[in-house]
């Protein structure tokens, strides 16, 4: 169990409110944070595949995907934590790990349940908050893991949107 209600919070997964692809974001990270997110993946046995355009390559450490040209195209890594739930990392800046979830897969109380283990895991693991906002509206996080609560918690009015 969470501690969100998913009647609680269920505008935030709202895809005709939030955009079907909302933003998830870990601030203030580094090369060594990624690395972290990419060393858990593995550790969890969560299924992934790291692509670059249309090729599908082994995962490579942090450093090297970070220290692309910066007009190669940018890559990605699609991770899924459970059965038809997927985050897709994009590698485009060192000090934010970003990622997208899928809100039409995260509909009904198991869905939050297996996203907020998901946030809570990556949030632990770095000592730092996972914040989710609505798809292109960077700095108004609606929920996240907070270190503090060591839990995923509401940062926002889900009546007001």
């Amino acid at each position: 169990m969470t501690g969100l209600l998913w009647d609680d919070v269920k505008g935030f997964f709202d895809p005709a409110l939030m955009g079907s692809l909302p933003d998830v974001r870990v601030p203030n990270a580094s090369v060594e944070d990624w690395q972290e997110v990419l060393d858990l993946v593995v550790e969890r046995g969560w299924k992934c595949q790291y692509s670059e355009g249309e090729r599908v390559l082994p995962v490579p450490r942090a450093e090297v995907v970070l220290s692309r040209p910066p007009d190669a195209e940018c890559p990605g890594l699609r991770v899924w934590p459970a059965v038809d739930v997927l985050a897709i990392f994009r590698f485009h800046a060192d000090d934010e790990v970003d990622f997208d979830v899928d809100l039409r897969e995260l509909q009904g109380q198991e869905r939050l349940d297996v996203f907020c283990g998901f946030l809570r895991e990556i949030g632990r693991r770095l000592g730092k908050p996972v914040l989710m906002e609505p798809e292109g509206d960077s700095g108004r996080p609606v929920l996240g893991f907070v270190v503090e609560a060591d839990r995923v918690v509401v940062l926002a009015d889900p009546q007001v949107r």
